[in-house]
């Protein structure tokens, strides 16, 4: 993990939130509780989910390069006991040049 950097008016962070609860559930929801149902083998009905997109994100420090960016999502969601956390990464991978990163020991993910 390493830190976007948005100081230089490139890339866009967007977030949606939604509330499922005794209502029908859009597509997207569907979609995510299907990914949590195949993943964990269990049962899962969303009341609470937050999206969020970092979308052509340049690396920390901007200044030094803008042209190489990433594009993912953190997905949070809630069925009010249990939560999970989906990242999602746009198809090709990080698109940061790790090797001018501050810290070399890059992952994709979160600990």
């Amino acid at each position: 993990w390493d830190n976007a950097d948005f100081s230089k008016g490139v890339g866009t962070t967007y977030y949606q939130e939604f509330l499922t609860l005794n209502m029908d559930k859009p597509p997207f929801i569907r979609d995510v509780e299907g990914k949590v149902r195949r993943y964990l083998r269990s049962s899962y009905s969303a009341v609470w989910t937050l999206k969020i997109t970092w979308e052509k994100a340049p690396a920390y420090a901007a200044r030094t390069d803008t042209r190489r960016t990433n594009t993912y999502q953190a997905i949070l969601t809630t069925d009010g006991f249990r939560s999970y956390v989906l990242m999602l990464y746009q198809e090709g991978g990080m698109g940061w040049d790790y090797t001018r990163l501050a810290a070399p020991n890059v992952l994709i993910g979160y600990t």
